[in-house]
């Protein structure tokens, strides 16, 4: 038995012979009625970003495309009303057990990356005194993944606050420390990919310093 992270009830999820046999714990975070409610990202999406879309690239990566900026971009998750629930829970009310929900999704898909180098998006300092903790960090914590927290970010209005027009037109916000060594083949890691600003202001940060190959990754599209 185990209490969802989500939504507190109790449940039991039948434990396979080879975990019982090699005395391996499964790690269970959600029950079925809540892990049903989120929804992968599978079916007709844009090859570049994720997305839902019938053509691909889709609107907002052809945008990125006309600015001359390449996306490359990996998300487990579309972003439905399950999952602004969660990341509403998680980031806005400062609950940290739920750092672990994706923990095992979110190992599997950056188990890929072997060969390159995991950044974090990284908050400012005034947004950790205020939550506490950075969600991205949490995550990659809660999976037991190796990263480089080399970006940091100035202070500024919340992504969230902002409309999409207001997203695309984001000022640089990302910077890096005097002397730090930069990788060349990076992957950026962010909670949600919403109109991919964000990923282009932090590669553009890394690029100009000299990252070579910059691609993305985050839970939700």
């Amino acid at each position: 038995m185990f209490r969802c992270l989500l939504c507190q009830e109790m449940s039991q999820k039948r434990q396979l012979f080879s975990e019982i046999f090699l005395l391996k714990k499964k790690v269970t975070s959600l029950c079925q009625s809540c892990e049903a409610q989120y929804e992968p990202i599978t079916g007709s999406v844009c090859q570049f970003c994720c997305k839902k879309s019938h053509v691909s690239p889709c609107s907002d990566c052809c945008y990125w495309q006309e600015q001359g900026k390449d996306v490359e971009h990996q998300a487990l998750y579309h972003y439905n009303d399950k999952m602004k629930e969660y990341f509403s829970l998680y980031k806005f009310h400062g609950d940290y057990c739920l750092r672990k929900v994706f923990a095992k999704e979110v190992k599997l898909a950056l188990s890929e990356y072997l060969d390159y180098t995991i950044v974090p998006i990284p908050i400012s300092h005034e947004r950790y005194e205020e939550r506490g903790f950075n969600q991205v960090i949490g995550f990659l914590d809660a999976a037991d993944i190796s990263y480089h927290p080399i970006l940091k970010k100035y202070h500024s209005q919340k992504q969230s606050e902002k409309t999409k027009n207001e997203r695309l037109k984001t000022l640089q916000s990302f910077y890096l420390e005097q002397h730090i060594s930069i990788p060349e083949k990076i992957i950026l890691v962010d909670d949600i990919y919403t109109t991919g600003a964000t990923i282009q202001l932090a590669k553009a940060v890394l690029m100009k310093k000299g990252a070579k190959t910059i691609k993305s990754f985050s839970i939700s599209r």
